[in-house]
């Protein structure tokens, strides 16, 4: 015997439930303050408070079947309190074992996640309902196996090192992750992108990112003094993997950047945000970006995140030694800047298609 609990796209403020009917049932479901009965729909409805959703998970336990849609959002009321002291020792644990901001802010959107999907306490959870949501998250959500990936590390350290319960990992697969190669826009797509802008400061921008080939986080916690224009150098501080590293400053962009400064005041920040006292926003930067594509006619769905894979694959293409690249870029792997060597044209280029030797 199931209850059925149903939502409705829209109505933030009720549910519905039914059930084949027995007294006792009916007596249980009037426990439940405010609880109504829709004669003409032939359903209960309640409020969608944690008040009402509280009583109803105790007086029917282990008989409520919720719709996908709003299983989630009652998660979210039931345990909001709970949750979210559980993610602030979470970011706290991240913060004190050295973990970089991008990955603190990957993990905890993963986290949130994966509380607001669960009905329960999260000190009941056990490890079949870790996997209920990874089969949730990759055939009802359609995540990637990169993605789902990145959150079975999370899942693993809130179990691990904030709950400190150990074994939850126990036979959680590894989604093997699919092998995506990066688009990559030709230097006329760039060129075409860069004489779209006409704001100096986003000009600056994406100059510095395609020139360096910075993340857009890299970029945009860069400080005037990490431009080092007696070398031709950028220096790029802590950055993923809690790395320093320096890489390219092209004469081009230090033209640029010297544009900039003399319209711009230029504070703590080389890219200040609307305080004075931040940089500017990476959703911000990537609005630009989009902005711009539209604007020169670029149809790949592409990203800030772009014009650094751009930069890899033409100094491969130049001829610039693997090894360099890698370090460049500030990879730890070089299998992880091999990818490259799949997207570049340089080889590609000497193959003749075997039509092209038909004779037509």
């Amino acid at each position: 015997m199931t209850i059925f609990v149903k939502g409705q796209e829209g109505n933030n403020d009720e549910i519905f439930i039914t059930f084949k009917f027995t007294a006792d049932r009916v007596q249980r479901i009037k426990t439940v303050a405010g609880s109504k009965w829709d004669a003409t729909k032939r359903q209960w409805v309640i409020s969608l408070r944690e008040d009402t959703l509280k009583v109803l998970e105790e007086v029917f336990e282990e008989e409520l079947i919720y719709e996908p849609f709003l299983k989630e959002k009652v998660g979210a009321i039931l345990h909001a309190k709970l949750r979210d002291n559980l993610l602030a020792k979470m970011d706290e644990e991240l913060i004190l074992r050295g973990y970089g901001r991008p990955t603190r802010k990957n993990y905890m959107g993963h986290i949130r996640r994966f509380l607001s999907y669960q009905l329960m306490d999260y000190r009941n959870l056990t490890n079949d309902d870790v996997r209920k949501y990874l089969v949730y998250s990759l055939e009802e959500k359609n995540a990637s196996h990169s993605f789902t990936n990145q959150a079975v590390s999370a899942i693993k350290f809130l179990f691990n090192h904030v709950l400190k319960r150990q074994g939850i990992d126990i036979c959680l697969p590894r989604p093997k992750r699919e092998k995506v190669l990066p688009d990559i826009l030709s230097q006329d797509e760039i060129y075409k992108i860069f004489n779209s802008l006409e704001n100096i400061k986003h000009k600056a921008i994406f100059y510095v990112t395609y020139s360096a080939g910075l993340r857009v986080s890299e970029v945009i916690s860069l400080k005037a003094y990490d431009i080092d224009n007696n070398r031709m150098l950028i220096h790029v501080r802590q950055a993923k993997g809690r790395k320093d590293r320096y890489t390219l400053l092209s004469e081009t962009t230090l033209g640029i950047l010297r544009q900039y400064a003399t319209k711009y005041k230029i504070g703590e920040w080389l890219f200040q945000g609307q305080k004075e006292d931040n940089h500017i926003s990476e959703r911000t930067v990537q609005k630009i970006f989009k902005d711009a594509c539209q604007k020169a006619g670029i149809k790949k769905n592409v990203s800030v995140h772009t014009l650094r894979h751009s930069f890899a694959t033409h100094l491969l293409e130049a001829g610039t030694d693997l090894r360099y690249i890698q370090e460049l870029l500030g990879h730890s792997n070089s299998k992880t800047t091999e990818i490259y060597t799949h997207v570049t044209k340089m080889d590609l280029a000497k193959i003749r298609s075997p039509l092209d030797s038909l004779k037509m």
